[in-house]
């Protein structure tokens, strides 16, 4: 028997798509693939070229020509993949305040959108994959073989951000939390292109009552039993 190939997973802002999703893929010797990193990515070749406040054309232009890759490769600083951008490693500095700054506009921009679906496509051609994100079910990876959608209430995803920050010494607000994630929710489901929606044949998981092992546990069993006879 046989593990599903390809896994999507779906879900807004705080669900815990990444965190589970790598763990789970770590255990069941998957490629975690991180689609905000392609994103990024980009969003950082164009910083470093001058083009923060390029236009459409030039971004997609810039897009097609750069060569991004994700690779299971862990250094011991806590990633979760390393992200080459032209076979450097940008891992954390596509995480810096000036990417942050500019990865929402180019992110929305629609042609550089579909030449880095052409990238991701590519690597699930090549691995055995779990693809984090927002449109991977029902844009970039539609014929997958396993469709997963991990949703929680605002209140338990602003909570579990709370708690992230408190516990690591940052000053936080839980009301002010809970906005910005309605608001980023409100962005994702209703943009033009591409917006957060549910698949029609993914599997709905929501973690609110769950622990993290418990989310992971369960995907787990999702998987396992997704299981196929070799052809």
């Amino acid at each position: 028997m046989a593990l599903p190939r390809i896994i999507t997973v779906d879900g807004p802002a705080g669900s815990g798509k990444s965190s589970i999703s790598f763990i789970v893929a770590h255990d069941l010797n998957y490629l975690f693939i991180d689609t905000g990193a392609f994103y990024r990515a980009l969003t950082l070749a164009a910083n470093e070229r001058g083009l923060a406040d390029a236009d459409e054309s030039a971004i997609a232009a810039l897009a097609q020509h750069i060569v991004i890759d994700i690779t299971p490769d862990l250094k011991d600083d806590g990633r979760q993949y390393t992200v080459l951008l032209d076979g450097r490693d940008v891992t954390w500095a596509i995480r810096e305040a000036a990417v942050e700054a500019n990865v929402s506009r180019i992110s929305a921009m629609a042609s550089a959108r579909a030449l880095i679906n052409i990238k991701q496509r590519l690597i699930a051609e090549q691995n055995n994959v779990i693809m984090a994100g927002r449109d991977i079910g029902t844009v970039v990876l539609p014929h997958a073989d396993l469709k997963l959608y991990l949703d929680a209430s605002p209140e338990a995803r602003a909570q579990r951000r709370y708690t992230q920050l408190i516990a690591s010494g940052k000053v936080a607000d839980l009301a002010e939390i809970t906005r910005e994630l309605r608001a980023r929710d409100a962005y994702d489901s209703g943009r033009t292109i591409d917006p957060l929606r549910q698949a029609a044949d993914a599997i709905y998981v929501n973690t609110d009552a769950m622990t993290i092992e418990q989310s992971v546990a369960h995907v787990k069993q999702i998987i396992t039993q997704k299981q196929t006879a070799p052809p």
